[in-house]
């Protein structure tokens, strides 16, 4: 986990965007040795962040690296609790894995495990996900709200609304979400999310959403089978995206979100994902593990439950499927 000394130098690095901070300011800031903030400076440095350092002025950050360390993502974080304790490795088989060791152990809520490369990223009914390194943005947050087990796949939406919303902010683009957990952008496929849970019989201990992102993927970086389904955010927008300012807008747009659904319940995330949903209206077929139902999208209760109304006028609910438009 990162050093609360490291959060907080960060912290002040970036309130002070443009201009220069003293070393004897960051040591008193930190309650630290001016050798010690030097130190952490070339730990900076070593990571890829390129300070400048002027005489009698002090240190100021000119560029940041293209990794997705804890540090990069702390520089310009504006939440109180959502990514405040990030767990970052450069390749990991699952942020997921990580992720459920991490909650058993007790760490806050809002922590954070990302990576630059899953090898054996997973997606719902444990599909593999396809996370090549330095392209996308891999991660699961850790939550631990006091909700009843029945509402957890309420938080499903809940994540893909702040997706949406961060993505609208950083790209300009227009995603919309199809049911229940895929962010698309023409048609093609840019983010899947998974919800996992940690709970006995009647309490939640924790909730895990992971969150896989094309971000900066070329078409040529896709198996051939998925280069018809899947796009990235980088191809839709015609440049790079910056993946750590992505984050950091999520996580901005989630706590956000988060804070309004424990005080106010679903109905104002459902009004919300409602607005960006593509399949209400819409002829599609929902597979089961039981039944094909085909029908009409009618949207969604306020438990979150996909509505389908089939030839014959029937409405289905609908709790877990594959959705086919």
């Amino acid at each position: 986990m990162q050093s609360e000394l490291r959060k907080q130098l960060l912290d002040a690095f970036t309130t002070a965007g443009e201009s220069y901070l003293s070393g004897q300011y960051l040591a008193e800031l930190v309650g630290c040795s001016r050798t010690a903030v030097w130190k952490h400076i070339e730990e900076l440095r070593k990571e890829g962040f390129e300070l400048e350092a002027i005489r009698k002025k002090g240190y100021r950050i000119i560029k940041t690296p293209e990794r997705v360390s804890a540090d990069e993502i702390m520089l310009g974080l504006t939440t109180s609790f959502i990514g405040r304790n990030i767990h970052y490795e450069e390749s990991v088989e699952s942020t997921q894995k990580i992720a459920h060791k991490l909650a058993s152990q007790g760490v806050p809520e809002g922590t954070v495990v990302i990576a630059d490369e899953q090898r054996s990223g997973k997606g719902r009914m444990n599909r593999n996900w396809h996370s090549p390194k330095y392209t996308g943005i891999w991660m699961s947050l850790i939550l631990k709200p006091n909700i009843p087990l029945t509402k957890a796949p309420q938080l499903t939406l809940l994540t893909a609304v702040a997706v949406v919303q961060a993505m609208e902010e950083i790209t300009g683009l227009t995603p919309g979400i199809k049911w229940p957990n895929d962010i698309l952008i023409d048609g093609k496929k840019v983010t899947g999310i998974l919800t996992e849970l940690q709970a006995e019989a009647d309490r939640i201990h924790s909730i895990i959403i992971g969150v896989g992102i094309n971000v900066n993927q070329k078409l040529e970086d896709f198996p051939l089978e998925l280069q018809d389904k899947a796009s990235s955010l980088s191809i839709q927008k015609g440049e790079q995206i910056s993946r750590a300012e992505l984050i950091r807008t999520i996580f901005k747009h989630f706590e956000k979100l988060y804070s309004l659904y424990l005080k106010q319940g679903f109905i104002p995330i459902k009004i919300l994902w409602e607005g960006y949903a593509v399949s209400i209206g819409r002829i599609l077929k929902a597979r089961t593990l039981t039944e094909v139902i085909e029908g009409k999208a009618l949207g969604i209760t306020d438990e979150g439950v996909l509505k389908i109304e089939d030839q014959s006028g029937v409405i289905h609910h609908v709790y877990s499927a594959d959705i086919e438009l």
